[in-house]
């Protein structure tokens, strides 16, 4: 493989045994990044939703590039101290952290339960936070490093009359990546003086993904529904990550958007 934008840097992507987090890593990866994968489906046939961490590595491998499975439950705050300390036992101090992993019912406020609400905040709130806080040592001594957070246009407050019905049993969704992205600008502040960039990045439109298929966010019946591919989230987390820290941070950015005003094509978008 020949040296690319990430060349030397090692980064550590959570929920990439599928969707979005897979093809951020594999990006990262084609451009040079050891690249530390975590989730919680090692291998294919060990959960519902098609992707594991095993097929994430090996299309790593394949392509030429270097990644090692983690696998963690992010949920459990000790699984997170942990995947930490296997990322730099393996490939080292991390340079970035992609905060992508994400578990989510779409029901009712008025029928979740309480274990299932506290669930999605620990693995889509807590756990970005602690990754975070578990790496910063290692990016503040290499005087650079990158956090980006996977955010949705979900932490958007609705409209009035409300929008589809598809989008009314989102709010403990949208509650946890609004709360995400105000971690993100916070943190952002916190770190500034450290050269550290802290953004948060959501797709423009609807990405395909056995997750958004699996809760019918996406209809393949629908000829008029207008979908991103997972590639345009992939490089335009890519942007985000191979910056100078302190020339793009503190941002809540959208896929297109962000690429356009960078002036890099959308692989593949509409």
């Amino acid at each position: 493989m020949t040296d690319g934008r990430l060349t030397g840097r090692t980064a550590l992507v959570t929920g990439a045994s599928r969707g979005i987090g897979a093809v951020i890593a594999e990006r990262f990866a084609a451009e040079g990044a050891a690249v530390a994968v975590t989730a919680r489906t090692a291998d294919a046939g060990h959960n519902v939703l098609s992707g594991s961490l095993a097929e994430t590595v090996a299309r790593i491998d394949a392509a030429g590039g270097h990644a090692v499975p983690l696998v963690a439950d992010l949920a459990v705050a000790e699984d997170r101290e942990r995947v930490v300390a296997a990322a730099q036992a393996t490939i080292g101090h991390v340079d970035i952290l992609v905060n992508n992993a994400a578990v989510t019912w779409f029901q009712p406020i008025t029928e979740i339960t309480a274990k299932r609400r506290q669930l999605m905040f620990e693995v889509q709130v807590f756990a970005p936070m602690d990754l975070a806080r578990l790496v910063l040592p290692d990016m503040v001594d290499a005087g650079e490093g990158w956090i980006l957070n996977v955010s949705s246009g979900v932490a958007r407050h609705p409209t009035f009359p409300p929008g589809p019905a598809r989008w009314l049993t989102g709010t403990v969704y949208g509650m946890c990546k609004a709360a995400l992205e105000r971690f993100t600008t916070g943190f952002a502040a916190e770190v500034w003086s450290s050269n550290v960039a802290v953004n948060a990045l959501s797709p423009s439109r609807v990405v395909p993904t056995p997750g958004t298929i699996y809760h019918h966010l996406v209809r393949p019946d629908d000829p008029n529904q207008v979908v991103e591919p997972p590639a345009v989230m992939a490089e335009a987390a890519l942007a985000l990550c191979s910056r100078p820290p302190q020339s793009c941070t503190g941002r809540v950015a959208y896929s297109q958007a962000l690429l356009a005003e960078l002036g890099i094509p959308a692989p593949g978008a509409a």
